[in-house]
């Protein structure tokens, strides 16, 4: 059953005396239980599509087309502001890049993690105050009972992103879509968080997300991948043809350009308008 369904989306930005198109009509579903990845350079598309499906893009300079953007049964083009915040958290939550910018630096985590759950459930400051413990542990942060009283800048990178990741789970959404989460972590970090966020998934059946540019973590933590370029979508298949069995010329040239994968590969070539309009799937 899909969660998610997307047709013929079209995002453009107000520049000056001219539109830049930025996502130019995909369509494509989510199931339920299903980790999909959505791999590509960085201005191929991925974000904006996503803080599209989330009602997060209202900017002025913003332009949104779709037949239809759909969670859970919900057209989110028909919905007010106040419906689409019900939404958030509740059905669909979001995991950014940078975790500092997500909390607000004036109140503390627990605070923050208690308050996201007393906007969904009918529950008292106390209880959600346990929960909040309860997430912070299941995220596998430490004496979790004294980091609900730390502000932002008293954790590491990592904890922070933990944390960010507990105030996702919160409300114990359908859908949790993670926008490069581990790009700013060490190596070592990195490993641990995208373990933590693969075996969450598994265990809620919740579906998921993965918008990344590093092949690697898309090895790593999804079933399926979209492969976007400019604006659209390039390929949609399992992860096992992805690198095994690409067919569009991007991909393979995403794949070539992985270091290490084979000695003198060189860097990653543009593609061509022909082989994009050739190849391009559209779903």
């Amino acid at each position: 059953m899909s969660l998610v369904k997307v047709k013929n989306l079209k995002i453009s930005f107000k520049q000056y005396d001219n539109i830049v198109h930025a996502v130019r009509g995909i369509s494509f579903e989510i199931n339920q239980g299903e980790s999909l990845g959505i791999v590509g350079e960085s201005g191929s598309g991925k974000s904006v599509t996503f803080m599209t499906v989330m009602g997060l893009m209202n900017s002025p300079t913003s332009i949104v087309e779709a037949d239809l953007i759909e969670i859970d049964g919900i057209n989110v083009l028909d919905q007010s502001k106040e419906n689409i915040k019900k939404i958030r958290g509740k059905i669909a939550a979001m995991v950014f890049q940078d975790s500092m910018t997500s909390f607000d630096p004036l109140h503390t985590i627990g605070y923050q993690i208690a308050e996201t759950i007393i906007t969904h459930k009918n529950i008292d400051k106390k209880e959600a105050l346990k929960k909040a413990e309860h997430l912070l542990e299941r995220v596998e942060i430490q004496n979790a009972d004294k980091v609900l009283n730390y502000y932002p800048h008293q954790l590491s990178g990592g904890m922070l992103q933990r944390s960010m990741i507990a105030m996702a789970l919160s409300c114990e959404p359908k859908l949790l879509i993670a926008d490069e989460p581990t790009t700013a972590l060490d190596v070592t970090v990195q490993a641990q968080i995208l373990q933590l966020l693969t075996d969450i998934q598994q265990e809620t059946n919740m579906s998921f997300v993965m918008i990344t540019h590093d092949l690697g973590v898309i090895a790593e933590t999804v079933d399926r991948v979209l492969v976007m370029y400019s604006g659209k979508i390039m390929e949609n298949s399992n992860v096992f043809d992805i690198f095994n069995q690409p067919k569009h010329p991007y991909t393979k040239a995403l794949i070539d350009s992985i270091p290490g994968r084979e000695p003198g590969k060189k860097r990653l070539k543009e593609i061509s308008k022909e082989d994009r309009d050739l190849w391009y799937a559209g779903t």
